[in-house]
């Protein structure tokens, strides 16, 4: 999603941790929501823009890669790796 021209870091901070937290299913607000929350804050402006991309994956999707991280697209497997070590899941895939 871009980026609103209007939009402060607060404001995109906020959307990222609201959109996170509030997905489709349960089992993906459980892993993203604690994510956003604790590690948003911290991340440069690519990093945020990857998870926003990421938001706008499937939720099966995202939940297959939670638990298949083998089948993990190559652009979110760094950033995968770090959701899954988060939430406690830390099998690395990226090789970082």
């Amino acid at each position: 999603m871009p980026e609103p021209r209007s939009e402060t870091p607060e404001a995109r901070l906020r959307r990222l941790q609201m959109r996170a937290a509030r997905r489709g299913t349960k089992e993906m607000d459980l892993v993203l929501g604690p994510f956003a929350r604790d590690r948003l804050a911290a991340m440069d402006d690519a990093g945020l823009m990857l998870f926003d991309r990421l938001l706008e994956e499937n939720d099966n999707d995202l939940w297959l890669w939670v638990t298949r991280p083998e089948i993990v697209p190559p652009e979110y497997a760094a950033l995968m790796d770090d959701i899954r070590a988060h939430a406690g899941l830390s099998v690395p895939v990226s090789g970082n």
